[in-house]
């Protein structure tokens, strides 16, 4: 990280969020240096469909079967290279999306967007960076009076910006060109580095929780597709021999009913502790595990949560309790390792019913091998997640130094000229 140069001379720019910048920097509102586009898509003319993706105009496949038919094209926007797509719609309820997208290629996109096209295209890049500074300052939430949805553009061409002359533009777009791609490389390296980290726990658990520790066991063919073979000794059985199914002890509330409450207790859902309550349900030593949604065939998320004490647990999770003669720690590694895929239904909305889940087939070795395996799960399990843990710190510490970078130099804070 290069040590910060600043300019000399400075004034107050007189916009809030921006303060003092350079002496020699103009003020202007928006409407003097751009317009809004608004070029009908009509009778198809073009087809190359866009997409707005957390700050980032993505292709589409136009003539996916998941997406719009192809008649509903007609009412989008043609945008242009270095047209600056803004999504300002459902500002109350998404406080986390990127709304600022820079165009590199000519394209449609849904007229629900506001797209801006520079007067001077010179200026696009630099735009967009001051834009997408505005949007990492949450600026676009604070615009307009009380509580509002969306903007249009009638209200974000009022917006006041600052405009270096042109070569310092250029020499700012250079300089966050290649600082923004030089950490973006980091970050998707940091990425791929948890992934293959995910991976290689998850192998980790499954050959333990399968074959177990011992490479010279004799092994039998367990006639159990996501197993294979397994160790001679160990028992084939049924998720319904081995834990008793709780389910019916699960109830949801809606949101409305969980607001304005102190959260005593963990209120769980699919993919875990989803909010907190003044109540429980279940005061036991449980697992839980998702009864539907697309975590069941993605796997982004664990899928089996343990979950000990008192708590609430809504209808969008089974509730399954370990018998006495298997071990609690060994079961969850065992089911988080399950191949679920020919148990689970439905494609628009997956879902692992209590039926098919209660009858999923699983191995069991003896108890005091069980509690072996779990200990060494547990120790190679910690060992890798602080290795996640580091590179995900690592991720967090360059998101914010790129903004604090983009937000330092167009606003005229970071000298790099």
């Amino acid at each position: 990280m290069s040590e910060i140069t600043t300019y000399e001379k400075t004034k107050d720019s007189g916009i809030e969020w921006i303060g003092s910048v350079p002496s020699h920097w103009r003020v202007h509102t928006l409407y003097q240096l751009v317009t809004q586009v608004k070029e009908k898509n009509s009778n198809l003319q073009e087809k190359n469909l866009l997409s707005l993706s957390y700050g980032k105009i993505k292709r589409k496949d136009i003539d996916s079967p998941d997406g719009l038919l192809p008649a509903s094209f007609d009412g989008y926007n043609i945008i242009e290279d270095g047209d600056i797509v803004l999504r300002l719609t459902d500002l109350q309820n998404d406080h986390t999306s990127l709304r600022v997208g820079l165009a590199t290629e000519r394209g449609i996109i849904t007229s629900a967007y506001t797209t801006l096209r520079p007067i001077n295209t010179s200026n696009s890049k630099y735009l967009y960076y001051l834009l997408h500074a505005f949007d990492l300052k949450k600026g676009f939430y604070g615009m307009g009076s009380g509580v509002r949805q969306g903007l249009n553009y009638a209200e974000v061409k009022e917006l006041r910006v600052v405009l270096p002359g042109q070569d310092e533009q250029n020499a700012i777009v250079r300089f966050l060109d290649n600082q923004c791609g030089q950490i973006d490389s980091i970050i998707e390296e940091a990425k791929s580095s948890i992934e293959e980290y995910k991976k290689w726990r998850a192998s980790i658990i499954f050959e333990a929780v399968t074959k177990g520790l011992n490479p010279l066991a004799e092994m039998k063919d367990s006639h159990i597709d996501w197993i294979g073979l397994v160790p001679s000794h160990w028992k084939l059985s049924r998720i319904k021999n081995e834990l008793d199914n709780l389910d019916y002890l699960r109830e949801p509330i809606s949101a409305e009913k969980r607001e304005n409450i102190l959260g005593l207790y963990d209120y769980y859902g699919a993919s875990g502790v989803i909010d907190k309550i003044d109540d429980y349900n279940v005061d036991d030593k449980v697992l839980l595990i998702g009864e539907d949604g697309a975590n069941l065939r993605m796997r982004n998320l664990p899928l089996v949560y343990k979950a000990e004490g008192k708590f609430w647990v809504n209808n969008h999770a089974h509730i399954l309790k370990v018998h006495d003669d298997n071990c609690y720690g060994f079961i969850a590694y065992l089911l988080e390792a399950g191949d679920y895929s020919v148990f689970i239904t439905g494609s628009a909305q997956p879902k692992l019913s209590q039926f098919n889940l209660m009858r999923f087939p699983i191995v069991i070795p003896p108890l005091v091998e069980q509690q072996e395996i779990e200990a060494y799960l547990d120790e190679k399990c910690s060992a890798i997640d602080a290795l996640i843990r580091e590179k995900k710190s690592l991720l967090s510490e360059l998101e914010i130094y790129k903004r604090s970078l983009i937000l330092e130099t167009v606003t005229g804070k970071r000298k790099v000229v």
